[in-house]
């Protein structure tokens, strides 16, 4: 989080508004020193210098880096124990003593995150912080609400969470998820291999995937070919990567033309035993049917 957006003369500072927030919910003031004179902070300076001269003397020595943090950790909480000059109790027992006059903390968490009103652009995009993430085309031109995290971007309209992505960090970047567009591709199959979404999606997807539109391009023409391709691409959001390229694989091999073969073929994968209702134990039958009559007839008898 910054901290400062302006450094005044003196100890004056201009907060950025995210840690006026910050500062506010956990009910503290901040103090600041004169620029450039970090002595002033005699306490934080006085711990640092103890830490060197005790911790990192002689200089220590470790297989990995996780080995010296851990020693070094259990070095700072031995400090515990320390009795500073002057003081009859360690600085645990000072510590203890201390939380009887702290504030508690709040319940809740602090939740650092900031909200926009945006408008969908052309694009199916939204802009924030000068980079895109996009929305489902449907809602193009439509106002939106972003909450934006350390780590995320969440997108919604009227209450309902449309578009998820992780934040990027940056200038002119995009975000752009395939299947936000999938439908307005398959509409416009003209436009499959321009498309900026299919474009980044295709330098990713496995082999089977290409083979697939280049076998439905060449049984229905580039057009219809296309259409039946974004159809099955369009099956990422139901099965999973694996399924789907099995059943990609299966298709390949069986020769077929359409999506909706493919279809049928994720479907008898997904039918096990499993899914099937076993007879109720207690439930009522009738006795079996005789048929001994029909065996007379047959003259079997």
């Amino acid at each position: 989080m910054d901290t400062v957006q302006k450094v005044f003369k003196g100890k004056k500072r201009h907060l950025q508004e995210s840690y006026n927030r910050f500062k506010a919910y956990y009910n503290f003031d901040p103090r600041f020193c004169n620029p450039g004179q970090g002595h002033e902070k005699g306490g934080i300076e006085g711990l640092v210098g103890y830490a060197r001269r005790n911790y990192m003397v002689p200089i220590p020595h470790a297989d990995s880096l996780d080995e010296l943090n851990t020693r070094l950790l259990d070095d700072c909480m031995a400090y515990g124990e320390h009795r500073i000059a002057g003081q009859t109790q360690s600085v645990n027992e000072l510590f203890e003593s201390e939380k009887q006059v702290l504030l508690p903390l709040p319940t809740t968490s602090f939740s650092n995150v900031e909200t926009f009103m945006v408008r969908v652009n052309k694009y199916a995009t939204v802009i924030i912080d000068k980079n895109r993430y996009s929305v489902p085309t449907r809602y193009a031109y439509m106002r939106v609400q972003a909450i934006v995290e350390i780590d995320q971007v969440i997108i919604y309209w009227s209450g309902r969470k449309i578009s998820t992505h992780h934040r990027l960090y940056g200038n002119n970047k995009w975000s752009l998820k395939p299947e936000h567009y999938l439908e307005l591709i398959r509409q416009r199959p003209q436009s499959f291999d321009t498309a900026r979404p299919i474009l980044q999606w295709r330098d990713q997807w496995p082999d089977c995937l290409e083979k697939l539109l280049e076998h439905f391009r060449r049984k229905n023409g580039v057009t219809k070919g296309t259409r039946e391709f974004v159809t099955v691409l369009m099956l990422y959001e139901k099965y999973a990567v694996d399924k789907i390229e099995a059943a990609v694989k299966e298709a390949l091999k069986s020769n077929v033309g359409c999506s909706n073969a493919l279809k049928q073929i994720l479907h008898s994968q997904n039918i096990s035993m499993e899914s099937q209702f076993d007879p109720l134990s207690n439930w009522e039958t009738l006795p079996p049917a005789d048929i001994s009559a029909y065996e007379q007839l047959g003259g079997i008898l």
